[in-house]
């Protein structure tokens, strides 16, 4: 039985709960204890109750193995799951991703204890989030001074500050044009260039309020977290799952139209072979820019025609430029045109001969399709800024490497390609996020299935728009 001890405070009673379960190393009983504090107003017959309810329900969850006394706050329990998380295989990209989604969890809700944390603690936060938050860490900035004539006073060339300040030429391109860059490239060129940001940049702050979408990331991280308190039975129950979420807003999918594929391509004609070769292999597979940039030649089997995706080139501001596994960690392998098939040969002998000519500057090591002119392997985030200068250069829709994904989605399903095809075609986890992704694409398509069945059997159509002889 629990010890319960009562002492009388100003307005209210608290009460000390003692439960014994087992020996410690020393053959000690083990104690717990919780302390419960009644609110004002309450009769000590009502708080007495009240307090033997609370301290059946305490030697209950003690005796199941729980343990609802530990003091560890969220904050440092948090830091024991990343680091569990760390050591057992998580990418490090998630890892990134969580510490800084700690930045704005931990000064909400880090102070409170694991067995103390409660929905409506989270509720709070997420509205929090919603209402009060903004993007701090997205500022922008813009050169003030002409940092094209600094750079050639220092007598250095826009691509040594690129390889000091690891980033990609097109953003220091960009930057010497005095066009907006991410704050974090600024401080970057600023750190190369040894002069204080605030120098040479304007500091654009970005004040616009967290999407939905970004509130339920801290909400899969928190729920990650408890759900490891869970299964360590330091908690009775996960709190994030029974919190009220906040509902996303569904955006329609930008994706091309034929014609403006058509377009795209006619306009490639005219671009670096390294570039149309890029863009090409978005066009045909639908990958993701990572894993086309982490491609290496022995992935490519062109008499086959299909490559096999098994990496994907990552950037970090800890870690720089570094392949991890494909983000649902599958390998895949996917079908490639001969028209594709061509044009990697022809970009394969232009590879070739680059190589001849840097001779022992060559530094491709590891067989990257797409390198710097060096053979360094490429900054993955330079596809974005090359399409967007590209879609400017021919007056084309906003190009980015995300909506041919979506395209060749559209594509195949407006082509009735069952959606396990699709799935795979894309590196989903599972079926069923190609059904969230594309539900209204794939309901059309069945729309357009029925009506092609009721053409044959009902209306005397021979499924080919032609009617059929009585």
């Amino acid at each position: 039985m629990p010890s319960i001890t009562k002492k009388h405070n100003k307005n209210s009673f608290s009460f000390k709960i003692t439960v014994s379960c087992g020996y410690d190393e020393a053959y000690r009983k083990k104690r717990h204890y919780k302390v419960w504090k009644a609110p004002e107003g309450w009769s000590e017959q009502r708080a007495e109750r009240e307090a033997q309810r609370i301290a059946f329900e305490f030697e209950k969850a003690i005796k199941q193995g729980y343990q609802p006394d530990n003091r560890k706050t969220f904050a440092e329990y948090a830091a024991y799951v990343i680091d569990l998380k760390e050591h057992t295989g998580t990418k490090h990209s998630t890892i990134q991703l969580y510490m800084h989604l700690c930045e704005r969890i931990l000064p909400a809700i880090g102070h409170i204890k694991l067995t103390e944390l409660r929905p409506n603690h989270l509720n709070k936060l997420y509205i929090s989030l919603q209402e009060d938050c903004t993007k701090h860490t997205l500022d922008n900035a813009r050169a003030k001074v002409d940092l094209g004539v600094l750079i050639k006073e220092h007598k250095w060339s826009r691509a040594k500050v690129a390889r000091l300040a690891h980033l990609n030429g097109v953003t220091i391109t960009t930057a010497c044009r005095g066009q907006v860059i991410r704050k974090t490239s600024a401080d970057a060129i600023a750190a190369a260039l040894k002069l204080p940001t605030a120098r040479l940049f304007d500091i654009i702050h970005n004040t616009d309020h967290l999407a939905v979408k970004t509130v339920l990331q801290h909400h899969r991280f928190i729920s990650t977290v408890l759900s490891q308190a869970e299964k360590e039975m330091l908690v009775p129950y996960n709190a994030a799952s029974r919190a009220t979420l906040p509902r996303a807003k569904k955006k329609p999918i930008n994706y091309f139209q034929p014609k403006d594929i058509q377009r795209i391509i006619q306009a490639l004609e005219s671009e670096p072979l390294k570039w149309k070769t890029i863009t090409h292999l978005f066009i045909v597979t639908g990958a993701r820019r990572g894993e086309i940039m982490g491609l290496k030649w022995h992935n490519v089997h062109l008499d086959e025609r299909y490559i096999k995706i098994e990496d994907n080139l990552r950037y970090s501001k800890a870690r720089g430029i570094y392949v991890e596994t494909p983000k649902t960690e599958e390998i895949r392998f996917v079908a490639i045109p001969e028209e594709t098939a061509e044009l990697l040969r022809e970009y394969r002998a232009e590879q070739e001969k680059l190589r001849e000519l840097n001779g022992d500057r060559w530094q491709n090591n590891e067989g990257f399709l797409f390198t710097r002119d060096d053979g360094r392997v490429m900054h993955p985030d330079s596809p974005t800024a090359w399409l967007t200068k590209f879609s400017r250069r021919h007056d084309l829709p906003h190009v980015n490497p995300h909506a041919f994904r979506h395209t060749v989605a559209s594509v195949l399903i407006a082509n009735h390609t069952d959606v396990v095809t699709v799935s795979r075609q894309l590196g989903h986890s599972n079926v069923t996020t190609t059904e969230t992704y594309y539900a209204h694409l794939i309901e059309e398509s069945r729309v357009r299935a029925g009506e092609c069945i009721a053409d044959v059997m009902l209306r005397g159509y021979d499924g080919k728009g032609e009617k059929l002889s009585s």
